[in-house]
């Protein structure tokens, strides 16, 4: 189930519990801090092209530029006025922008053999960009460096030892990433065609940074449970979110908590587990409080439920709803591929805040 490195799991106080605060792709940079004001997302235009925009926690936008091609999420830098997106996976490239304006200021492709899966991290400083790809004619799962100082030229290689990495995090030790390996081998000649669901092997990996050493490897119960996004509750607990490659007509956990050293499933009851049609898109501890929510945009869904318990606290119709973010005072932000945006809490009760011309991808930064 779980091949630790037992002395830096203790040096790096992850034993136990594993205490841990993450700052990853589709957060803002944060330890329990406030919920943010702003929020990024990728997006699709009525006219067929593509962009990036920011909106306030009122769901006013504040600004939107074009790329290239779909996007899917992003991240901020540290210590800079730079947000960043990737390209939907296979991802040729990225774009980094100024948080404020929404000017382009470099667009980055990928190395030759190699394409990004939508996901990265900065280092704390804000210097060093880490992002998870692939290199897919060997079917390696990577995580590319790139130093922001120098133009984001690209730094160095670290091996994931797996196959179709996702969400990449931080530790607040600053030297510990987190990262989903979804354990689904791709090619970009079969665009998105899954081609080893029978000899998958997903996992969370723990990574140093510096070194690239693979410091943690736990895997979740069966492996058809594909591990693609990770995030942290206040009180240092891991959330793992899956998307499961078995039979439709199976439902098993979608979402567990990092315990001990190994992954405890949580299950809601069958009704909620059927809507959540084993594909959860986006998962958010928020920082005020013990909730965590978690979104289907294929089952149309969005679940609120506390995380030391599991328990359902509140259960959302929203057609293709997928990225969150936590709102301050102790709700969730929620967005829907139709361009809702809306606001839902622990007491069940939602509130439309926009409804905007856009479809928004998968996830809010």
């Amino acid at each position: 189930m779980a091949q630790l490195n037992r002395r830096r799991f203790l040096q790096g106080g992850l034993a136990g519990s594993l205490a841990l605060t993450l700052t990853g792709c589709g957060l803002l940079p944060r330890t329990t801090g406030p919920a943010p004001d702003q929020y990024g997302g990728a997006l699709g235009l009525p006219d067929g092209t593509f962009g990036v925009g920011v909106v306030d926690r009122r769901g006013r936008l504040l600004w939107q530029s074009p790329v290239a091609t779909r996007c899917h999420s992003g991240c901020n830098r540290p210590a800079a006025d730079e947000i960043l997106f990737f390209e939907r996976r296979p991802g040729w490239s990225f774009y980094v922008f100024d948080r404020h304006t929404g000017e382009r200021r470099y667009h980055i492709r990928a190395a030759d053999g190699e394409h990004f899966v939508g996901h990265g991290v900065f280092s704390p400083d804000g210097r060093w960009l880490y992002a998870t790809a692939s290199r897919y004619e060997e079917g390696e799962a990577i995580v590319a460096v790139y130093d922001a100082r120098n133009g984001y030229r690209r730094a160095d290689t670290f091996d994931l030892g797996g196959i179709g990495p996702h969400q990449i995090t931080l530790h607040p030790d600053g030297d510990t990433l987190v990262v989903g390996l979804g354990g689904i081998l791709t090619h970009p000649d079969y665009d998105r065609i899954k081609l080893n669901l029978d000899t998958m092997d997903p996992a969370l990996v723990l990574m140093d940074r510096h070194s690239g050493e693979i410091v943690g490897r736990v895997r979740p119960g069966h492996h058809h449970q594909s591990t693609r996004h990770v995030d942290v509750g206040p009180d240092g607990t891991v959330y793992v979110a899956y998307q499961y490659q078995g039979p439709r007509y199976e439902t098993p956990a979608l979402l567990s908590r990092l315990e001990g050293g190994q992954l405890r499933e949580i299950r809601f009851e069958d009704d909620t587990q059927a809507a959540l049609a084993n594909y959860i898109a986006s998962v958010i501890a928020h920082p005020e409080n013990d909730l965590v929510a978690a979104t289907s945009p294929v089952g149309g869904t969005a679940v609120i439920f506390e995380g030391p318990s599991g328990r359902l606290r509140a259960r959302l119709s929203l057609p293709d709803c997928a990225g969150i973010q936590p709102l301050a005072g102790g709700d969730f932000l929620i967005s829907s591929g139709r361009g809702k945006l809306v606001r839902l809490g622990g007491d069940n009760r939602p509130t439309e805040l926009a409804s905007l011309p856009v479809y928004w991808d998968h996830h809010l930064v």
